[in-house]
Order: C-alpha cells, then structure tokens, then sequence
C-alpha cells in the first residue's frame, strides 16, 4: 500500500508541474513541456506549500529517483532508434576542434572553481567539484567520496543545469530557421504500424533494458541515457541489416513528452529551502560562474559554427554545460542533429569521469600539504 501511495502521490505531482510545461508548450516554445514543468516543479519544491506536505507526507523526496531514469530510458531510446554515420563523419573532419572545445570547457570549469574557493569560502574540492559540468547526481557522489561538501555541489550542480535548462533552449528556440537546420537530421517518416514494427519495438525495448543494467552493473556514466541508446541503437544496426531496410519503430511523439515531463519533474524537485540557508555567497559566485561557463560555451559554439559544417544550434547544445539528458531532450524537440549533440556530451562526461577525480585529488592533497606547512611554519 505504501509503494502504491507514493505512486499515486508522485503522478499527482508530476501531472500538477506538467501544467507548467502545457502553458509554455501552448506559446509555441517546442521544448516547453520541458522547460515549464522544471519551473513549476521547482517553484513547488522551493514554496513547500502545505498541501504539498500533505501529499508528501512521510516521504524524504516528492519523486521517487526512478522517474528521472524512466525519462532518461525513453530519451535514451528516441535517440538510438536514430543514429546514423553523420555523427562519426561529423567527429572525422572536425575531431580536433571539438576537442579543443571540450577541454577548454573543463579548464574553465576548473578556473570557476577556483574563483569559488577564493571568494565564497568554501574549500578548493567543494569548489572544483561543483564547478565542473559532470552531471548532478555523478559529481555529488565522487564530491562526497573524496572529502567535498556534497551538498554544496549539489546547490551549485543543481542552479547551473536548471540555468541551462532555463535558457538555451529558449535561445535556439529563437534562432533563425536556417540556422537550426541540420543535415545530419533524420526526416520524420510515417511508420505503418503492423506486426513486424511492434515485433521489433519490443525487441528494441528489452536489447535496451539490458544494456541499462548493464551499464548500471559496470558504472557506464548516466547508463539510463546512454544504456538504452545503445541497445536501440545496437537493434537498430543489426535489424536494419538483417531486413535490408530501416526498421519500422512504433515511438509516437507523446512518449518525447512524457520523457521532458519526467525530466523536468525530477529535476526541478531537488529545490528546496534548505539548499539555501547559509550560501548566499556560494549561490552568488556559483551564479556568476555559471553564467560565464554558459556565455564561453555560446561563444566557443559560434566559432565552432563558423569553422566548420556544424550548425549554431547543434553546436550550443552539443557544448552547453547542461547535461546529456537535458541537452538531448532539447536537441530531439528542436531537431538538431542530436547525434552529434549526445555524442559530444558523453566524451566530455567520459572524459571528466576519467581525469577529473584524481586530479582534482591531487589538487586537494597538495593544497592540504601547504596549508600544513604554513601552519607549521
């Protein structure tokens, strides 16, 4: 009774927030469900009215964690089911660019931090680690193994995604049509549902379960995403070439909404009050970090643009320190090339993963190590 209690009371909450991205969907804004549901979500949480206690009465979160995995999964398929070898040919001629980019994301990210410790008084880890663009939930646990405040860095994770969120996909919402055109877009085609595409839908579905426990099993970062993606992708690939044709996949859009609504629910309901108390000086940094991380990145992305075949708004999305769910969701509504967009996003998720943690370590050790011997001194 109490699983299916906090059922009911988490679609309740999701259906109240999903009013919030139904407005903003109606003003034309195609990731609206996305957007509007994150804020109203998030106004919710902050606000704490007392219907909402009610609702969520002896319950530590007003969502269950797997929502958010849920719309992750869903994304994760959308994408799969369409990748193609753009992407790669895109990455073939123009790898050192993007590169450059990704690694100059993270060196700024780095530098923020650093502002942060100087000026806000935490500590260089705390700083670094919420700083870096790795994703909320990922940075907090690594933060909270080595000896940072992982609360703060989940304040400061949490302020930066919903930024993002908040205004690039308005921005390329705004952009010129020819500007967000993308050739590495698949055309939406009609599937004629019969057996065989519902055959292969559920084919697909389960390939991408199993690819989510085992990424899960094996630490895959952001494995709901990336887990399902590959399973779709993976079925799509082998079907395609067993049937000599593209398979036909039963996905109707109204699941893309569902996902931005799970998404966004989730998201938006980390906020709360007590996330704030005591970090006026962290939020002001953090925000101003933020905002430099995010301006850099759109300037980073209209060179990009501009040298290369990739267009503005994949770029932004494929560069915006936002996260891959965030980032593909808006890439999939607003029909960039959002193979390009995750790809990108994952080799600078991997690529934190991978360096960010012992060097960051060793940042701290050796900061530890002077303020020792000044102390000794």
């Amino acid at each position: 009774m109490t699983n299916l209690t906090q059922l009911f009371h988490n679609l309740i909450f999701m259906l109240i927030c999903s009013f919030g991205g139904l407005i903003l969907a109606l003003t034309g804004l195609s990731i609206g469900w996305m957007v509007g549901t994150l804020l109203l979500s998030a106004l919710l949480s902050f606000l704490n009215p007392q219907w909402l206690r009610k609702l969520n009465h002896n319950q530590q979160s007003l969502l269950s964690g797997r929502w958010l995995l849920i719309g992750q999964c869903i994304l994760g398929i959308q994408l799969g089911h369409q990748l193609n070898l753009t992407v790669l040919q895109t990455f073939k001629h123009n790898w050192f660019i993007v590169f450059l980019v990704l690694i100059l994301s993270i060196i700024l990210s780095l530098l923020s931090g650093f502002v942060l410790w100087k000026f806000a008084k935490t500590d260089l880890l705390t700083g670094l680690f919420g700083t870096t663009p790795g994703g909320l939930s990922a940075m907090s646990s690594i933060a909270s193994e080595v000896g940072a405040n992982p609360a703060i860095v989940s304040v400061i994770q949490s302020m930066r995604v919903i930024l993002v969120v908040s205004t690039i996909p308005v921005l390329v919402s705004l952009l010129p049509v020819g500007l967000g055109s993308s050739a590495g877009v698949q055309t939406t085609q009609m599937t004629v549902i019969n057996l065989e595409a519902f055959i292969w839908t559920a084919i697909l579905v389960i390939v991408s379960y199993l690819c989510v426990t085992l990424g899960r099993h094996f630490h895959l970062p952001a494995p709901a995403i990336l887990g399902s993606m590959i399973g779709a992708a993976l079925i799509q690939v082998t079907g395609s070439s067993l049937m000599h044709h593209d398979l036909a996949i039963v996905w109707p859009h109204w699941l893309i909404i569902l996902s931005q609504i799970f998404i966004g629910s989730s998201i938006g309901s980390k906020i709360n009050k007590r996330m704030f108390q005591g970090i006026t000086r962290v939020l002001i940094f953090g925000l101003i970090g933020s905002v430099g991380l995010i301006l850099a990145m759109l300037l980073c992305a209209w060179i990009v643009s501009l040298l290369t075949s990739i267009t503005f708004l994949t770029s932004i999305l494929a560069f915006a320190p936002g996260g891959v769910a965030e980032m593909a969701t808006t890439a999939v509504v607003l029909h960039a090339d959002s193979a390009f967009v995750v790809g990108v996003q994952v080799i600078r998720m991997m690529t934190i993963f991978i360096i960010m943690p012992p060097l960051i370590n060793f940042i701290g050790k050796s900061h530890v190590k002077r303020e020792t011997r000044i102390h000794v001194n």
